[in-house]
């Protein structure tokens, strides 16, 4: 049995109001946590940026605009077919402001990725440890 699922993947990022350039996105999913989906953004090996994004919110994403807060997920037609449209807030900049990023990504594969991570865990079957929560949420004080 799998407790995990791994896909590296080309999205396009569009910082500011820039033109769109190819980063590569890994993205990982764990039984061990189970509503969430990790992405590691990168380039020319750097990391430019790491998310938790919740499983749930991620496959609703695919079918219509969800989140109000850091993480902002819709789907949107291109001349290339359908894409999602991930938007991430990031810390505040010394300035004002906070840093912003747009991402987009081809809609079928994370609806490939998704249906890998239901192999892993089903929805509605995710578990977690309360008593290891606990533990965890306690030691940070």
């Amino acid at each position: 049995m799998n407790f995990s699922t791994h896909k590296t993947l080309v999205v396009q990022l569009q910082a500011g109001d820039t033109h769109r350039f190819p980063v590569l996105a890994h993205l990982d999913y764990a039984a061990s946590d189970p509503f969430a989906v990790t992405v590691v953004f990168s380039h020319d090996g750097r990391v430019l940026a790491r998310w938790r994004l919740d499983r749930e919110m991620l496959a609703q994403g695919l079918t219509g605009p969800v989140g109000l807060g850091d993480v902002r997920l819709c789907p949107v037609s291109s001349g290339a077919g359908k894409e999602l449209r991930m938007e991430l807030f990031g810390d505040v900049r010394p300035g004002g402001g906070r840093h912003h990023a747009v991402v987009f990504v081809w809609a079928p594969t994370i609806a490939a990725f998704l249906s890998r991570t239901y192999e892993v865990v089903l929805p509605g079957q995710e578990e977690v440890e309360v008593d290891d929560f606990l533990a965890e949420v306690l030691a940070r004080g």
